[in-house]
C-alpha cells in the first residue's frame, strides 16, 4: 500500500544536495512523518471530544498544523496547491518560523513524559537537511498521502519503517548500531518472557528495535487485554534513554508506528548518570539491550562506575546490574571477547556478573550475525539476586555464512528457544559448573565440548619433508614426460 510511497520519498532525496546517504533520508522523513502523525493524532483526540461534547484544547497553534502550512486541503480532499507554499518560500518558512516553533515547547513542556517535551526536544536536534524547496514540496506531499487510521496501516508503516532502519546499517556514519536483526531480538525476548505490569528498559535503546518487539509480544501473548492492561502497556511499561539525537528520533518514531502514543524515550547519556543515586524507584524488572561497543568515555564519566574501563559496553553492563530489581531479568548482547579477555576491568565485571546475578544462559553468534559490525557477538541472559551455579551455552550455527542476502531468520533460532527452556544438552548446547571454572581467570569462553576436534597443527619439520616429497614426484613425472617426448 504505502511501499511505493517510501520509495519516491527516497529518490527525491537522494537527488537533494542535502541528504546524502540512507542516514539523511531516514532523519529528514522521520520528522516530517512525525508531524503529520501529530496532526493525525490531534483531530482524532479532537473528533473524540466533540462526540463526547468536550472541548479538546490543541497542543500546535493552528498555523503551525500540518493540515495548515503543509498540505491545505481544497473542497476536494486534495492538497490545495495555490495555498500550499514550495520553493525558497517553503524552505524559509520551515526553517526560519517552524523549526524555532516547534524547539520552544522544550522550555514550555511541564515534564520530560509529555509529549509537548518530546516535540521540543526531537526539533531542538533535528532541523530541515533539505535544501530544495521544490524537492521539500514533493516529499510533503507524499507523507501526506500515508495514513495513520486504520491498524493495518499503522502495521505496514511500521514494517516500512523498520526496513528503512535496517537499510542504514549500510549507510556509513555508523549506521549499523541503530539496527539489531528482529529475528535475534524475538528470541531473546522469548527467553526473558516479560509479563504485563513488569517494566521493561533499554539504556541504550537505539531504533527502540527491542521495545517495540517486547511490545508485539506482550500483545501476542495477551490477546484478551483490558483496557487497564493497554494503558499499562501504552505508560508504564517499556522507558528507553538513547544520547545520539538521530537515534532518539528515530526511537521515538519507531515506537509511535508501533503503537506507543507517547513513549518513555529519555534524550540523555544514561552513562554520565551517577549509579550511586540509583534509588529503587529507578529500577526496573528487565533489561534488553544491545550496548555500543568499541567506544571510549571520558575519565569523569569513568569516574561513576567501580570497575573503571573505558570500554563502553562494560561500563553499560554494570548501569544494567545497578538498575535491575531484585529478581530482575536481563538479556544483554556483547562482544564475544568480554568472556575471555584477562584485562583487570574484564576479569572483575565477569566476576561482579557471577556473584551478583545468575548468569543462566551464553549464547554464541556466529560472524556476520551484525551486518557491517564485523565483530563477533554473544548474548548474556541472567537474573539478578542469586549467585551464578551453572552456565547453560548454546552455539547458534545456521549451517550457512551470513551475510545480507543470508540474513539471521526467525527458523535459525527455533532450536535454541526450545532446548534453552530445559537447558538440554545437545551437539550445539552444554552446560560449564561455574565450580571448574579457573577463580583467576574466570574465562567463560564458549568452548563446544562436542565440536569434532581439529588436528594438530604441522611441525615446521614435517612440512619442509612433504615439500621435499612432492618435488621428488614431481621430477619423476617431468623425466617420465620427457621419456615420452624423447627429449
Amino acid at each position: 500500500m504505502f511501499e511505493q510511497t517510501f520509495k519516491n520519498i527516497d529518490d527525491i532525496l537522494h537527488k537533494d544536495a542535502g541528504c546524502t546517504s540512507e542516514l539523511d533520508y531516514t532523519e529528514q522523513s522521520s520528522w516530517l512523518l512525525f508531524l503529520k502523525y501529530l496532526d493525525a493524532l490531534e483531530q482524532d483526540k479532537a473528533t473524540e471530544a466533540a462526540l463526547q461534547k468536550k472541548s479538546y484544547t490543541h497542543i500546535i497553534d493552528e498555523k503551525y498544523r500540518w493540515s495548515t502550512w503543509a498540505a491545505p486541503k481544497g473542497t476536494n480532499g486534495k492538497i490545495d496547491h495555490n495555498k500550499a507554499a514550495t520553493g525558497p518560500d517553503l524552505i524559509d518558512y520551515v526553517n526560519q518560523k517552524l523549526i524555532p516553533y516547534l524547539r520552544s515547547f522544550k522550555e514550555k513542556a511541564t515534564s520530560p513524559d509529555t509529549i509537548e517535551y518530546k516535540i521540543g526536544e526531537i526539533f531542538s536536534e533535528i532541523s530541515n537537511r533539505i535544501q530544495s524547496g521544490y524537492n521539500l514540496r514533493e516529499v510533503i506531499d507524499h507523507i501526506d498521502e500515508l495514513e495513520f487510521g486504520a491498524q493495518t496501516q499503522k502495521h505496514e508503516l511500521s514494517h516500512l519503517y523498520e526496513a528503512k532502519i535496517k537499510n542504514m546499517g549500510n549507510a556509513g556514519r555508523n549506521g549499523g548500531e541503530y539496527y539489531t536483526p528482529r529475528p535475534l531480538i524475538r528470541a531473546l525476548i522469548k527467553v526473558v518472557d516479560p509479563k504485563i505490569g513488569e517494566t521493561i528498559c533499554d539504556p541504550a535503546v537505539g531504533s527502540a528495535g527491542f521495545l517495540c518487539e517486547a511490545y508485539e509480544y506482550l500483545k501476542e501473548q495477551n490477546p484478551k487485554r483490558t483496557t487497564e492492561q493497554d494503558q499499562i502497556l501504552q505508560k508504564r511499561t517499556f522507558y528507553g534513554k538513547e544520547k545520539k539525537s538521530l537515534a532518539y528520533v528515530i526511537a521515538i518514531m519507531n515506537m509511535i508506528l508501533h503503537g506507543i502514543e507517547t513513549p518513555n524515550i529519555l534524550h540523555t547519556n544514561t552513562l554520565a548518570e551517577n549509579l550511586a543515586d540509583v534509588q529503587e524507584k529507578d529500577r526496573f524488572d528487565i533489561i534488553l539491550a544491545n550496548p555500543p561497543f568499541g567506544g571510549k568515555e571520558r575519565a569523569e564519566v569513568q569516574q561513576n562506575f567501580p570497575i573503571r574501563t573505558g570500554e563502553t559496553a562494560y561500563l553499560f553492563l554494570q548501569h544494567f546490574i545497578k538498575i535491575m530489581k531484585a529478581g530482575g531479568r536481563g538479556g544483554v548482547v556483547i562482544k564475544n571477547t568480554f568472556l575471555s579477555n584477562t584485562d583487570n576491568a574484564s576479569v572483575a565485571l565477569r566476576k561482579k556478573l557471577l556473584e551478583e546475578c545468575n548468569l543462566h544462559t551464553i549464547m554464541d553468534c556466529p560472524s556476520g550475525t551484525f551486518l557491517g559490525a564485523g565483530v563477533k557477538t554473544v548474548i548474556l541472559f541472567f537474573e539478578k539476586g542469586a549467585p551464578t551455579r551453572k552456565v547453560w551455552y548454546y552455539q547458534l550455527d545456521p549451517g550457512r555464512s551470513m551475510g545480507k542476502t543470508n540474513a539471521l531468520n526467525d527458523d535459525d533460532l527455533t532450536e535454541f528457544v526450545i532446548l534453552q527452556k530445559k537447558k538440554a544438552e545437545s551437539p550445539k548446547s552444554w552446560s560449564v559448573d561455574v565450580s571448574t571454572i579457573n577463580a583467576d581467570t574466570l574465562d567463560l569462553s564458549a568452548k563446544n565440548p562436542h565440536a569434532p576436534e581439529e588436528a594438530s597443527p604441522k611441525t615446521p619439520e614435517a612440512i619442509i619433508e612433504e615439500i621435499a616429497a612432492l618435488d621428488a614426484n614431481s621430477a619423476e613425472l617431468l623425466k617420465a614426460i620427457r621419456a615420452l617426448l624423447r627429449i
